[in-house]
């Protein structure tokens, strides 16, 4: 099928796509048009990775606003909303307006309202959703990008709940959903009434295949030879063979330390295939990679880098990993190790995927990987336009391996996608939120609501859904965030925050118990948690509720009223990032060996500063989550306390991205329990000490320097050396001499005149200053002297990161 025949599609479109060379559409997109994604029908598209999926959705939300409707293109992860933003706004050309989304779940972004086509991912628009957005009303088509994710026990229950509420606030929505690995692709398009593109059609071939020995055997019969040289591994044999050809490679390992190692010795293999240009690029590149982050983490991934290789995994900071996409895409970069979150739809195309570890550890044994997420990954294989074909490979180190590699593998269909709505975490989380959008204001429409879900659809056990609904309506009405009157339902107005918090309910009932406990309300007063039982309404879950037996409030206690001042002392910051470590919206540290004794200690060294009642260290599994939840915590007060970021990474064992992660979960959460304080109309001491502890976990810094990092370009170091310097405030920047403000921040003229100018000062301009020589000498001494006053220097931590990806 001819472009310029495509019916609905606005004609400057048309144009663009024949000035980039697509007069054709290919067989995928031609059965699209066909099926009428082009005129407002739903369609799931079941096509391989670069055979045209996108160009699918784009004629279908171009088509929607050229009939003057709205559209929605939703995708699993940040970095793919930027990056499908990116290639959308050349609409702009004609007229078609896009904006993207992905962040604040508190914000209704009624300026979205404006735009034609918008990109946002499914948690952002489950938010939007829940916060009532206005244009939510006016959408005619919605794209769901990597639609078998809703199989992902995280992220798959809100993409299905968003699908299936976007469709019910407009029941004629054009839904267009897409993916490359859907083995049951006719279950999703019967539950979204729409038509099945099913087609295995691809551009340029992908040849599959195993390497065992010194042969690469693929799934047509053929072989070729790559042999491996004396003591190199496998992946070096296949790396070298494509870098022979000008060709690219991923490789995907099973852990992040394996993919950092694999990266070191891989870009040893691409170092002498690089040109004298190509290097200048590298060392570029590199030098950019080291200002990301202090980190061990960032300097090692530069040392690669430099060399044409890279790791990249969740460990690393978002910038990191965006970087190392850009630099592989321009083809600066020739290998890239990686874990399986690069395969997530990351557009990282190359000549070959080398598969190396199809097996990783799930907490018991080893257990192989699922056909779909090797599909993902052997699917990154091949572009047209850059490759002339792609190769997905997998490793076997014996002949019975290779056997079953291709028998588990490369001739096996993906599995069946199943709905994770089940999940108790997200069930009780979507039946809040369900309720307290209006979605459903009876128990007889919660159920109807949920009777449209892809989960009920798959349903095979009687009474299997409307027992879980109850389930979870008993634990909300337990925990205060749901009304019950007969059939009626409502959202109390703690409940209706919690929602729109986009707060795990368990998540909102532990912060609520630890604050009422701390401020000496009751029921949930007291403030060590042995007055603390477990509720569990039945649904196989628990938090931490007072019994009604122990209502009594404890005498001398952190937290409660002063006789003399009837005020309530403020909550420190370590106990306050210990509760929310301790909600399920954070991932806690795991305790290693050592962890448990040294954790015991600091709990009761510290504990009169800890919101709510530790259980018992005979409660091995309490006690267990709640020392992992102050070794978290620990972290979280190592940050605002300034010690820095390369000693935490090191100390603690985690990745500057597992760092920032924290800190970003932390802020959010504390950002809720302000809120959450403020409606339960606890003392002021309370709330001003979670907005302290969030402001400084925020900045990284102790409270005295909250103004002066409040000042664009004056960060955690910077605002240190400032401070140390005498200037203590934003008015002291206004007002300080400029040669102790330059001597401050080590000579910098530049950044010092930016500091100026966003501090208000009127004449900025550092022309002609010199740094005064003594607060010189004085920050350069208290800069060398940072290491040994490090607060984390008193004891020798060996840490964990969050897991393997």
């Amino acid at each position: 099928m001819n472009t310029a025949d495509v019916p609905g599609i606005p004609a400057p479109f048309v144009d663009q796509l024949q000035d980039q060379g697509i007069a054709e559409l290919y067989p995928p997109q031609a059965q699209a048009v066909e099926a009428g994604v082009t005129e407002g029908q739903s369609v799931v598209a079941s096509i391989p990775t670069a055979s045209g999926k996108t160009l699918i959705a784009t004629m279908a939300m171009l088509s929607a606003v050229e009939r003057g409707g709205k559209a929605l293109y939703i995708v699993p992860l940040r970095a793919l909303a930027s990056e499908k933003k990116a290639e959308f706004e050349k609409f702009e050309e004609f007229g078609v307006s896009v904006g993207v989304s992905t962040g604040n779940y508190e914000s209704e972004g009624g300026w979205l309202g404006e735009k034609d086509i918008v990109v946002a991912t499914s948690e952002k628009v489950d938010s939007l959703v829940r916060n009532g957005a206005p244009w939510i009303d006016d959408l005619t088509c919605v794209v769901a990008d990597e639609v078998h994710l809703i199989d992902d026990r995280n992220r798959g229950p809100t993409l299905e709940v968003t699908l299936a509420k976007l469709r019910q606030v407009n029941p004629q929505l054009q839904v267009v959903a897409l993916s490359a690995t859907v083995g049951n692709a006719d279950d999703i398009a019967d539950w979204l009434d729409a038509d099945l593109v099913d087609d295995d059609w691809r551009p340029i071939e992908l040849r599959k295949g195993v390497h065992y020995g010194n042969a690469l055997s693929f799934d047509d019969g053929s072989q070729t030879e790559v042999p491996v040289r004396g003591s190199e591994k496998q992946e070096a044999a296949l790396v070298r063979d494509v870098l022979e050809d000008g060709g690219a490679s991923l490789v995907f390992v099973n852990s992040r330390r394996n993919a950092e190692a694999a990266a070191r010795r891989l870009a040893d293999v691409v170092e002498p295939f690089l040109t004298p240009a190509e290097e200048d690029d590298l060392a570029d590149l590199a030098e950019e990679i080291r200002g990301v982050s202090d980190s061990e983490t960032s300097d090692d991934l530069a040392d690669v880098v430099a060399k044409g290789g890279a790791f990249h995994h969740a460990g690393l900071a978002r910038e990191h990993r965006s970087l190392v996409e850009d630099a592989f895409r321009d083809r600066k970069l020739r290998v890239i190790c990686a874990t399986p979150t690069l395969a997530a739809g990351v557009n990282t195309p190359s000549r070959r995927v080398i598969v190396r570890d199809w097996q990783r550890y799930d907490g018991t044994g080893m257990t192989p990987l699922s056909v779909l997420e090797v599909h993902q990954m052997m699917g990154r294989a091949g572009r047209p336009g850059r490759d002339p074909y792609g190769e997905a490979v997998l490793l076997a180190s014996n002949h019975d391996d290779r056997e079953e590699l291709f028998d588990r593998y490369i001739y096996a269909e993906p599995e069946p996608v199943r709905s994770k709505l089940a999940a108790e975490p997200a069930m009780r989380t979507h039946v809040l939120a369900t309720i307290a959008s209006g979605f459903a204001r009876t128990r007889s429409g919660l159920q109807s609501f949920l009777e449209e879900t892809l989960y009920a659809a798959q349903s095979t056990e009687e009474g299997r859904l409307a027992q879980m609904m109850d389930s979870m309506l008993d634990y909300l009405e337990h925990n205060g965030f749901v009304e019950a009157d007969g059939d009626e339902l409502s959202a109390t107005p703690i409940g209706h925050t919690v929602s729109q918090l986009y707060l795990d309910p368990m998540s909102a009932a532990t912060i609520i118990d630890g604050l009422r406990a701390w401020a000496g309300q009751g029921p949930g007063s007291g403030t060590s948690a042995s007055d603390f039982e477990a509720s569990d309404s039945g649904a196989g879950f628990q938090t931490y509720s007072i019994g009604d037996d122990d209502a009594e409030e404890t005498e001398g206690e952190a937290g409660e009223p002063d006789e003399e001042s009837g005020t309530v002392e403020k909550p420190t910051a370590l106990g306050l990032y210990h509760l929310v470590s301790r909600t399920p919206d954070m991932y806690e540290l795991y305790l290693k060996s050592g962890d448990r004794d040294e954790y015991s200690e600091l709990h009761y060294e510290r504990e009169d500063e800890l919101l709510g009642r530790a259980p018992s260290e005979y409660e091995e599994h309490r006690w267990e989550d709640w020392l992992q939840a102050l070794k978290t915590a620990r972290l979280l007060e190592d940050w605002a306390s300034e010690v820095d970021e390369d000693r935490i990474t090191a100390d603690y064992e985690v990745g500057p991205g597992d760092l920032r992660g924290k800190v970003e979960t932390a802020q959010w959460l504390l950002g809720a329990a302000e809120r959450v304080a403020g409606e339960l109309d606890l003392p002021g001491t309370v709330t001003r000490g979670v907005r302290d502890a969030k402001k400084r976990v925020e900045d990284g810094v102790h409270e005295e320097l909250l103004e002066l990092v409040g000042v664009r370009g004056v960060g955690r170091k910077r605002a240190r050396q400032l401070y140390e310097a005498g200037i203590e405030t934003p008015a002291d920047i206004r007002e300080a001499d400029k040669r102790v403000v330059l001597a401050a921040l080590e000579g910098r003229r530049k950044t010092a005149e930016n500091i100026l100018e966003n501090a208000g000062r009127e004449d900025p301009s550092m022309e002609g200053v010199t740094a005064d020589p003594e607060v010189e000498a004085a920050v350069e001494q208290a800069s060398d002297g940072d290491e040994a006053d490090d607060p984390a220097d008193e004891t020798e931590q060996s840490q964990t990161s969050l897991g393997d990806f």
